[in-house]
């Protein structure tokens, strides 16, 4: 199902009563959602996210602008009219019913030709437990059952009835770091195999470019960036969405660009054709090379050795960042003594940012 937003704005009333202008939760909003894609829905919090999946599940309507299910403009349709399946961040499940009267109880909603019979309810119920693999714990209660286990009842009541669009919000914030690994991943494969168009909402960066085909990056309920996960990463069109994106982060540095060269410092870092100024150089951590004759000297501060990779901790008067982590290869030999570390700094890892506005600035290597 494609699910197309167009122009959407939420606007709610401001709490202090001295200033009069109502608060912007979604601003404008425009987006295709492609039919059978997953769309993660990224930003931090208060940026809009939740409200826009609020606003297309009908839970809230909008300001002004308009929502389509395919060629159905849903827009003031009930929430519980427009077929979509909810699965919240704490999981709302009812703790007196088991997990097969939890996933069966939205099929009992339905009434005239779609009323199913008992035998029906269940038999779409061991369906759907079997999508989560969850259909040996039928007839325990939700107090019965771990946190991710929990959270998997929630996904099959919610895919029970077969949406025709499912929204996640914030769904895995209450595991642990390792079932948050396994949960995401189980979520990629049941969205794989039922292709329903799927839209997730989440904070943390490296679940929506780890399951995402595409992502929305938000802030202040405005859309900063739409695209693949791996071109926004490569190619961010504003300091706060190469900020936003990356582990760990990308280190932004003052510096200038002067006679078709860019400054780090006194550091003369690359020849460029980039209009002369002063510029944010952000360097994502894959982005130095370790190298004696390098363009960039720091302060080094320890190493981190990581198994094939190696962290390189380290500091400049001109880094935004408290410390600078470059990411090399373990086949470097590094001197921990040494009180400096020297880098040459990849071009296309390299991006320049107007000090002005925190746009991009996009230039060629000289």
């Amino acid at each position: 199902m494609k699910v197309v937003l167009q122009n959407l704005t939420k606007k709610f009333p401001n709490r202090n009563k001295k200033i009069k202008e109502d608060v912007v939760a979604v601003n404008d909003f425009s987006f295709e959602i492609p039919d059978g894609k997953l769309i993660g829905l990224l930003g931090p919090s208060g940026c809009g996210k939740s409200t826009t999946l609020n606003l297309i599940s009908g839970l809230q309507k909008p300001t002004s602008g308009r929502i389509f299910f395919g060629d159905d403009d849903v827009t003031d349709l009930p929430a519980e009219n427009r077929g979509v399946g909810l699965v919240f961040q704490n999981y709302a499940l009812y703790p007196h019913l088991t997990v097969r009267e939890n996933i069966t109880f939205p099929l009992g909603n339905l009434k005239g030709k779609d009323k199913l019979t008992k035998e029906q309810m269940n038999e779409k119920a061991l369906e759907a437990a079997k999508l989560v693999q969850i259909d040996g714990l039928m007839d325990r209660k939700p107090n019965e059952l771990s946190g991710g286990q929990q959270q998997r009842v929630a996904i099959a009541r919610a895919l029970v009835k077969m949406p025709r669009v499912l929204l996640l919000d914030e769904p895995l914030s209450n595991l642990d770091a390792r079932l948050r690994l396994q949960t995401r991943e189980e979520l990629k494969r049941i969205q794989t195999e039922t292709k329903i168009t799927t839209v997730f909402v989440t904070h943390d960066q490296e679940e929506a470019m780890s399951i995402s085909d595409m992502i929305v990056v938000m802030k202040d309920g405005v859309i900063q960036q739409i695209g693949a996960p791996q071109d926004v990463y490569d190619d961010p069109v504003n300091l706060f969405v190469a900020k936003f994106l990356g582990t760990p982060p990308i280190t932004v540095f003052d510096g200038k660009v002067e006679k078709g060269a860019l400054y780090i410092g006194s550091d003369k870092i690359f020849d460029t054709d980039a209009p002369d100024g002063e510029v944010y150089a952000a360097v994502r951590p894959e982005g130095f090379i370790l190298d004696d004759n390098g363009t960039l000297s720091c302060d080094l501060k320890r190493v981190e050795v990581m198994g094939r990779d190696v962290t390189i901790v380290s500091a400049n008067t001109y880094s935004h960042n408290p410390s600078i982590r470059s990411i090399v290869s373990a086949e470097n030999k590094i001197d921990i003594a040494s009180a400096s570390v020297r880098f040459s700094l990849k071009p296309y890892k390299t991006h320049l940012f107007s000090k002005a506005d925190e746009s991009r600035i996009y230039y060629n290597v000289r």
